[in-house]
């Protein structure tokens, strides 16, 4: 009889919904305006530095667009659920993407994450607020480049939602340091720097760097990788891909490594392929394990300016160095502003 109790209980446990869960805790006041930070969910003890600053709204068509499905389309449990991304997604990612959070992969993810955090007391990284800064860095329509990574930094001071970079003032991994070593062989004047690893620069040229996981736990590399978050970046590249495609406008992916590549080139596979505007460079991963086997000369930095000046687009200035700048850039670039 015990055993069997028990057992009931244990049965009663695994039927609890993804709502109850939620509703367990206590309601978040909806905020509407993306000026406010979701400051009120972040474990305090997990944020090491100061994250990044939530911009304001500049266009108010997207923002109305934004409230009104917030408005109509979530229930009260699930605008509590959402206050992350209703607070620091970026509008016009947050409209892009607003069919998948209502689906039960994403409201998974949540649950998923609000578990880690308060019954198995796990430290994620990045913190709350920079899970989506490359939506706030690097809005939709201001993509022109895409860089796939894996998922974040797992250690202190590492991650602040950017693929690739890192928090100031962390010097840059090792993947970093051959992706600066590789750009010094693109750009002589580049100025390698390894105390310096942050990538927001890039970010605000409309750069997206981008992780197939958007989260990890603390120490535990690709803890997080089967969550969901590769449906939710799956469709993300989706997104960009339809939206080039109907519009024309250029989109360039970067693809470093057999999961970046197949992620696009399975979903390139579904569309018409325009090549006049959309570039696909791909190599091997710039890991110390594999950038000796075609990461080193793939000479694709040089490859993505010189197809933007083709295209009459301003070429991105892969500096990394505060108050410095790539000379051949910074010429062709004040040449095409005149």
């Amino acid at each position: 009889m015990i055993r069997k109790a028990v057992n009931m209980t244990v049965q009663k446990r695994k039927q609890v919904t993804i709502e109850e869960f939620f509703s367990k805790s206590k309601k978040v006041k909806n905020v509407v305006s993306t000026k406010t930070a979701a400051t009120s969910s972040i474990d305090t003890k997990s944020v090491d530095t100061e994250t990044l600053p939530v911009e304001d709204v500049k266009n108010e068509n997207v923002n109305n667009e934004k409230s009104h499905f917030i408005d109509t389309k979530l229930s009260e449990l699930q605008k509590g659920m959402l206050q992350l991304e209703i607070d620091t997604m970026e509008d016009s990612w947050f409209n892009k993407l607003s069919d998948e959070f209502t689906k039960p992969y994403f409201l998974g993810i949540k649950a998923f994450l609000k578990n880690e955090k308060i019954v198995k007391k796990a430290t994620i990284f990045p913190p709350e607020n920079d899970i989506y800064s490359w939506s706030r860095l690097t809005p939709f329509k201001d993509v022109k480049i895409v860089i796939i990574g894996q998922d974040p930094y797992h250690n202190f001071n590492q991650a602040h939602g950017l693929a690739f970079s890192v928090k100031k003032p962390t010097p840059a991994p090792p993947s970093l340091k051959n992706i600066y070593k590789e750009l010094k062989t693109n750009y002589p004047d580049f100025i390698i720097d390894n105390k310096q690893g942050d990538l927001t620069h890039w970010s605000k040229q409309g750069v997206l760097l981008l992780n197939t996981a958007l989260t990890v736990r603390a120490h535990n590399a690709n803890s997080h990788s089967k969550c969901g978050w590769n449906i939710f970046t799956r469709r993300i590249v989706e997104l960009l891909i339809e939206d080039r495609e109907a519009n024309g406008d250029n989109l360039v992916f970067m693809l470093w490594g057999n999961n970046a590549i197949k992620l696009v080139e399975d979903l390139l596979k579904r569309h018409k392929q325009t090549k006049d505007n959309i570039l696909v460079l791909k190599s091997v991963h710039p890991s110390p394990l594999s950038a000796s086997r075609g990461f080193f000369n793939n000479n694709h930095f040089k490859k993505i300016n010189k197809w933007l000046e083709e295209k009459h687009e301003p070429m991105i200035d892969w500096s990394v160095v505060p108050g410095t700048s790539l000379d051949e850039v910074t010429k062709y670039n004040e040449t095409l502003m005149k």
